[in-house]
């Protein structure tokens, strides 16, 4: 089996590309990497068979030469990994099968602000409004009534935390848009206080055809991040939480319910507890998250669920919700390929691993 994944060298797809190696179907495919360059150390990584450079989405010339490396390849499916270019092939036919979410859907979850007002009448998302910088500057736009509010950057495929920050009074609010003069607007949401969870889901037609969740626990140099939050966690564990899963399929088929589109591809939704702790959705990723690696290792193989969808294989994908054993947990690196244990507990002073 000769594969491509895109946006190979990114944290998410060579996590994508380790669930492939470690899948007993697929140990032994051909992976091709297509990036555009940047992070090079996932070229050199060793993790793919070789890597492509590529340019950007919508480029001159990027169609043809995609389009030319699965010939020469010889590639048989191929994984769509960055939001840019789920986004850019939603709507176009890719040159080897793939399995994308649906155009419609995709342009409604790659922005915070669609995909909040699509939801705003369901009770899936907090409460939130619109507001200048402007508004921010003269310390207007916040409603403080019910407690701290989340200011964050809304623009299409943001993430990361970027101008994300949590206020507790107005000047709070001047001085976070005063340091932020590239954000025009921000979201102003309800403060969401609990678990920060996510779940990634494979739907093929409507059907949901593998799902699994984990829980967000710290983060790679939070303390150095105003919000506390960056790219990446450091440590999580995998979850069984029913609830938050059906909240999570509610929420996709709902938006592909507005844009007449069945549940398709690979999403993964963030959900986070409120002060009740109601779980609410704060975004839909159109993609695979850094944890795929370990959702693989715990038994549900997005990846190679994905890769069997693709070729019509749907017999083959086994458990739609595999169980994870409750004392696991995620440990990451910035140096280090990312661990999935059992059995974990914090060592005592004097205790060795």
């Amino acid at each position: 089996m000769n594969v491509l994944i895109t946006g190979a060298c990114g944290v998410t797809p060579r996590a994508i590309a380790r669930s492939l190696r470690a899948s007993s179907t697929f140990a032994d495919a051909t992976l091709i990497g297509a990036d555009r360059g940047g992070n090079w150390y996932g070229f050199y990584e060793g993790l793919y068979d070789r890597v492509y450079r590529v340019s950007q989405p919508g480029d001159p010339g990027y169609e043809k030469l995609v389009a030319d490396i699965c010939g020469q390849e010889a590639i048989e499916v191929a994984l769509v990994a960055p939001e840019a270019e789920v986004r850019f092939w939603s709507g176009r036919e890719f040159p080897v099968p793939t399995l994308l979410p649906r155009s419609g859907l995709v342009e409604i979850a790659i922005s915070k602000g669609k995909l909040y007002d699509a939801l705003r009448e369901t009770g899936l998302v907090p409460r939130y409004r619109i507001v200048t910088r402007d508004d921010l500057l003269e310390r207007r736009g916040l409603d403080l009534a019910g407690g701290p509010v989340w200011l964050r950057d809304y623009s299409e495929a943001s993430s990361s935390g970027i101008g994300s920050l949590q206020v507790t009074e107005p000047e709070e609010a001047y001085a976070w848009a005063y340091l932020n003069p590239g954000i025009e607007s921000f979201m102003v949401a309800e403060h969401l206080p609990g678990r920060n969870v996510a779940c990634t889901l494979l739907f093929h037609e409507d059907e949901l055809l593998k799902a699994g969740c984990y829980e967000r626990l710290e983060y790679f140099m939070g303390h150095l991040a105003v919000s506390g939050i960056t790219g990446n966690i450091n440590r999580g564990r995998l979850i069984n939480d029913e609830r938050a899963r059906a909240l999570a399929e509610q929420a996709v088929r709902f938006v592909g319910g507005l844009t007449g589109e069945p549940a398709h591809g690979l999403l993964t939704v963030d959900l986070r507890e409120d002060r009740t702790g109601a779980l609410k959705v704060t975004e839909i990723n159109v993609r695979h998250v850094a944890a795929t690696s370990a959702l693989a290792a715990g038994g549900a193989n997005m990846a190679e669920a994905q890769v069997l969808a693709t070729l019509g294989r749907l017999d083959d994908i086994g458990e739609v919700v595999p169980h994870f054993p409750d004392d696991n947990v995620i440990l990451r690196d910035i140096d280090g390929v990312p661990l999935w244990l059992t059995g974990y507990r914090e060592l005592a002073v004097g205790e060795h691993a």
